[in-house]
């Protein structure tokens, strides 16, 4: 394994594993929510998917006013700076993790026990760190994002395996 491969490695396992564990505290820490039916249900985890969209939007700001204060304001001539095409990677990426997760929120929604909703709440602020992190350890060296993108990947891979049993039980 080569020096950058044990460093991505390094990144992806301390990921998942500050993953499980900001999931299992967030959730011991949040009460389940009271819940009539499968509307209660979905709203309750849309109203936590806009805390998850969160650092989409602020990607995506960053990226626009970058563009707006530079020659690059026009995007074909291609004068982006190395800040903003990192930037612009982590919205594209952050917009595809958003996908999977919402997706995999919404069914763990409509499939958890109402006594463990709460996860919803805790993947959410879970799913905000890790992005964030992706974004400043993308910054800092690109190895380093593998430890916000392995904990955001594995987590929704978690929710949408968990969502899967839960309904074919």
């Amino acid at each position: 394994m080569t020096r950058d491969q044990r460093t991505v490695a390094a990144g992806a396992a301390s990921g998942i594993g500050a993953m499980l564990l900001m999931v299992w505290g967030f959730s011991a820490l949040i009460a389940a929510p009271s819940v009539a039916g499968n509307a209660d249900r979905l709203a309750y985890a849309l109203r936590w998917a806009v805390v998850a969209a969160l650092p989409l939007v602020f990607m995506l700001g960053a990226v626009g006013n970058a563009r707006f204060a530079s020659e690059a304001i026009d995007p074909t001539v291609g004068k982006e700076s190395q800040q903003m095409v990192v930037d612009g990677r982590v919205a594209d990426n952050t917009l595809q993790q958003f996908l999977l997760f919402l997706v995999g929120m919404l069914a763990l929604s409509v499939s958890l026990p109402a006594d463990r909703l709460n996860i919803l709440a805790a993947v959410s602020i879970t799913f905000v760190i890790v992005r964030v992190a992706f974004w400043i350890g993308y910054r800092i060296n690109p190895l380093y994002r593998a430890f916000g993108f392995s904990s955001t990947f594995y987590m929704n891979l978690g929710m949408m395996a968990a969502s899967l049993w839960l309904w074919l039980r």
